[in-house]
C-alpha cells in the first residue's frame, strides 16, 4: 500500500486510484445546472436560437440574389419626340444608334437630303439592329435577319414583321426623331 499522506492532502486521491471506491475524492461528479429539472427547456431554447440563425444567415445571402433576379419595376418615359444629333454629325449611306426612351433607334442617312429612322429592336428575339453600309440593308447579327432600309420590311431570316418606322426631320442643323401617329 501507498504511504498515508498527511491530513492536509487527505483529499487527494493515490496515484493508481480507479476512482470506484467509496468516498473516493476521485469519484465522477455529476456537473448538472438544471436543479433537477429536465434540460428540455435550454435545448429548445439553443435549438430556437441556432435555427434563427441560420435562417438569418440564408436570409442575407438570398435577399440580394431574389432582388437581383426580380428587378424593381422601371416605367418607360413618355418619349414622343427625340434629338439624334446635328447634321454634320452622319456621312451619307451611314447609320447609328439613338436612344429613343429606354429603346434604341436606328438613324440612317441614306443620301445628302434624304433620312431614315426605324426602331433597332429586331422583331424576332429584341437584338440590336445595325446598318449594313455595303449591302444598304439594316442587319440583326443574332439570326442573320435583314430589313429593307425603304420600309423596314422583312427581307429575309426570321423576324415575323418589319421594323416599326419612325419620322425623321431636319430642324436648323438639328436631327429630330419622332414617332409616328
Amino acid at each position: 500500500m501507498a504511504a498515508q499522506l498527511p491530513e492536509v492532502y487527505a483529499f487527494m486521491p493515490e496515484k493508481d486510484c480507479s476512482g470506484k471506491c467509496e468516498g473516493c475524492a476521485k469519484k465522477a461528479v455529476d456537473i448538472s445546472f438544471d436543479n433537477g429539472e429536465s434540460g428540455q427547456p435550454r435545448r429548445t431554447l439553443l435549438s430556437w436560437l441556432l435555427g434563427g440563425g441560420v435562417v438569418a444567415s440564408l436570409a442575407t445571402f438570398l435577399y440580394p440574389v431574389v432582388r437581383y433576379l426580380a428587378p424593381p419595376k422601371v416605367t418607360e418615359a413618355a418619349v414622343n419626340e427625340v434629338d439624334a444629333g446635328k447634321v454634320g454629325d452622319l456621312k451619307p449611306n451611314s447609320g447609328k444608334i439613338i436612344k429613343f426612351g429606354n429603346k434604341p433607334a436606328l438613324l440612317v442617312r441614306v443620301n445628302q437630303t434624304d433620312w431614315k429612322a426605324y426602331s433597332a429592336v429586331c422583331t424576332h428575339l429584341n437584338c440590336t439592329v445595325q446598318y449594313r453600309d455595303s449591302t444598304q440593308q439594316i442587319w440583326c447579327a443574332c439570326h442573320n435577319g435583314t430589313y429593307d432600309l425603304a420600309t423596314g420590311r422583312v427581307v429575309s431570316g426570321p423576324p415575323p414583321r418589319g421594323l416599326e418606322e419612325y419620322a425623321v426631320n431636319v430642324r436648323g442643323d438639328d436631327v429630330v426623331i419622332s414617332k409616328r401617329s
